[in-house]
């Protein structure tokens, strides 16, 4: 009595052009299909087109949120910020090292 349910296979990770996602994003805003019409169309997910468009609306200034630009320097900006705290872990630890040696 047992079924055996065959699992789904994941998805492979596939990238997209921003040209693509815009185009995509346009498509939605169109009005004259629906998100999850449009993912079909294209075989995608229709959680990642909602985000897409999420995003769109948020550089737009239409939502609020961290905009494309503003998440790719808080990105850099944190990059920097670890690093700096690395280096300044090394000063600290080359400062005890050599006042040790001359004592």
């Amino acid at each position: 009595m047992e079924t055996m349910e065959r699992k789904k296979k994941p998805r492979p990770r596939r990238s997209f052009t921003p040209e693509f996602k815009a185009d995509i994003v346009d498509r939605c805003r169109a009005g004259d299909r629906t998100i999850a019409q449009v993912a079909r169309e294209f075989d995608l997910t229709e959680t990642a087109v909602r985000a897409w468009v999420h995003q769109a609306e948020i550089d737009a200034g239409d939502r609020a949120g961290l905009s494309t630009e503003e998440h790719k320097e808080l990105v850099e900006l944190r990059r920097e910020n670890r690093q700096l705290r690395e280096d300044v872990g090394i000063l600290k630890r080359a400062t005890a090292f050599f006042a040790k040696e001359t004592r």
